[in-house]
């Protein structure tokens, strides 16, 4: 985890070195100062010395300015170091996550990931500024006092080695309790985080269903979850400060009583016990000082394992050592393929799946709720690995392609559509960010987007919203086929991505992709019949199997899925779901 992490500090490095040496800069100008003003009172004062009095003081004064200056640096590059190691933290987390594969991406929750970027790597940097600056700062001022208390009285030092002792026998105790608690905190941030984001990406379902009720207890219980283990946490934690204090004090009497004898017994000078008395306050802050570190090192101790976490997560999809870079054509074979989402899962989710399809074909695959159509294109681009067998493309096994190369010659309009933040024209640029607005006409042309999009005010320069919230399903759908189009691909897959268009428009828009782009191996999983008897021919999904695989009136003659659904949908009698999964 350590060296994990220790990769980020990357160009900080120097920052990280610089600012320990200045906090030990300055902590050496503060433990020279009580003997210049022993000195002073000693050897000046006492005596009626006043040479002796102006040039220890000029000492001082430069000693206290070299001070001030080193602790500005140190403040200044300790910045500039944690700032930097969580800059270089978030980088590298988000570069990592854009490397997962699904299946990667399904181990962790949004909330968690957001967490992690936020909370956890602020958690870390304030946590290594702490470190850098603080931790060196209070344990070499520690060993400076001490070593200088010894130098003055072995006697009276012997009072501070016991209270360190004891002090840092309970903060030990008092932190290792704390750990237990911060360790169980972050995961509900990840609660709180989901149902925020839920909550607000949801909302016109939660408003339309009246939940505001039920939103605003699941946030309540959430937040009161994470405010109880955090008040455990500090209870645990503010035991630290009477027990310093306690120390404080019971060092502060033992020295005066002891420290007041030996100058009654001229064994100890005046400006010698007020020295200790600055060192003893110079002990004890440190020790408050590392207190206070080393809980936030407890806090943070759980943040860091959740990031490394990310950091260290491999893709379980990587390119072979020499992969094929080119895509002859968009020609698919599904050869005996068995699929499953986890190694341990029982069932499986694609079984023994033989297809051929030639390049150019339009396919049309049809099935009900739950008969793993989805899952079965989305082994084309390989976004999953099939668990057994093989899926090639080209007459290559799609595991010999690089990714990349693979995924820019096959084009998936999802069942959830998603546009980003920014203009028409920036979204379609996703499929080819070197298209001419001449080139991103045409695609809206294809997919029968132009119209609308000419309508808006500022044309294909309107402003979409998050989420594309400020237009219609079906013109997001149509968007989105847009965007496919533009990557000019051997292999074009609609995923239920014209449900949100009416039957007229979705009949012109395959008419145009028949016309337009024949030599386009096309794959459209639809609900609706219409949507797909034109097609080449047409694959039947039940059960993760294949059921039938023929052209429409092949179909008809010798499918009874296929039939009942044609019947259900021609003649009214039904929805697809109920005679689809009738049978």
């Amino acid at each position: 985890m350590i060296q994990t992490l220790g990769k980020q500090l990357k160009e900080f490095r120097k920052d990280s070195i610089l600012t320990p040496c200045f906090m030990v800069l300055e902590v050496v100008m503060e433990m020279i100062i009580p003997l210049m003003m022993a000195s002073i009172i000693d050897k000046g004062v006492n005596v009626g010395d006043i040479h002796h009095i102006y040039k220890m003081g000029a000492f001082m004064v430069v000693a206290a300015a070299v001070g001030l200056w080193a602790g500005l640096m140190g403040g200044k590059y300790g910045a500039r170091a944690s700032a930097g190691f969580a800059r270089n933290l978030r980088k590298g987390m988000y570069e990592n996550i854009q490397t997962f594969s699904f299946a990667n991406i399904d181990k962790y929750s949004t909330a968690g990931l957001v967490t992690r970027m936020t909370t956890d790597v602020t958690n870390i940097q304030n946590a290594y500024q702490m470190i850098l600056r603080m931790c060196i700062r209070a344990f070499f001022s520690l060993i400076c006092a001490m070593g200088m208390a010894f130098f003055i009285s072995a006697r009276l030092a012997s009072i501070y080695l016991c209270a360190v002792i004891i002090l840092g026998s309970i903060l030990a105790i008092i932190i290792f309790f704390a750990t237990r608690y911060f360790n169980q905190v972050f995961p509900k941030y990840d609660d709180l985080n989901e149902s925020v984001q839920e909550n607000v990406s949801a909302i016109r379902v939660v408003k339309a269903f009246v939940r505001e009720d039920y939103e605003r207890e699941r946030f309540t219980t959430a937040s009161g979850n994470l405010y109880n283990m955090f008040v455990k946490a500090e209870r645990i934690v503010s035991m630290n400060s009477p027990v310093m204090m306690a120390t404080v004090y019971t060092c502060i009497m033992l020295i005066s009583w002891v420290g007041a004898k030996m100058v009654v017994h001229s064994s100890l000078e005046t400006g010698q016990l007020m020295s200790l008395f600055t060192y003893c306050m110079n002990i004890l802050m440190s020790l408050m000082m590392l207190s206070m570190v080393f809980v936030m090192i407890s806090m943070s101790t759980a943040s860091a394992k959740r990031i490394a976490e990310v950091l260290e997560e491999k893709s379980s999809l990587t390119n072979p050592e020499n992969p094929d870079r080119e895509v002859s054509d968009g020609s698919i074979a599904f050869e005996h393929v068995n699929f499953r989402y986890k190694e341990d899962a029982e069932e499986w989710v694609l079984k023994d799946i033989n297809i051929d399809i030639h390049s150019g074909e339009t396919i049309g695959i049809i099935g009900g709720t739950g008969s793993a159509k989805s899952s079965l294109v989305n082994l084309i681009s390989r976004i999953y690995d099939v668990s057994e067998g093989s899926v090639k493309v080209g007459g290559k096994d799609v595991r010999g392609y690089d990714l990349e190369t693979l995924r820019n010659e096959v084009a998936v309009v999802l069942q959830k559509n998603v546009l980003f933040s920014g203009t028409i024209l920036e979204n379609l640029r996703w499929g080819d960010e070197n298209a001419t607005r001449e080139d991103c006409i045409r695609a809206c042309k294809l997919a029968c987007a132009d119209d609308f999009i000419e309508s808006f005010l500022d044309g294909y320069d309107t402003y979409i919203e998050q989420g594309g919230s400020n237009v219609s399903g079906g013109q997001k759908q149509r968007l989105c086929i847009a965007r496919a189009l533009l990557k000019k691909p051997k292999i074009l897959i609609l995923d239920d991505s014209t449900s949100a268009v009416d039957t007229a428009t979705d009949a012109r828009i395959r008419k145009a992709f028949r016309e337009e782009i024949p030599n386009t191996t096309k794959i459209i999983i639809a609900q609706r019949i219409s949507s797909v008897q034109q097609a080449d021919r047409i694959l039947v999904m039940e059960n993760g199997e294949v059921n039938g695989f023929g052209t429409h009136e092949e179909l008809l003659q010798n499918n009874e899925i296929y039939k009942d659904i044609y019947e259900s949908q021609t003649n009214g009698n039904g929805d697809f779901d109920e005679a689809g999964g009738a049978k």
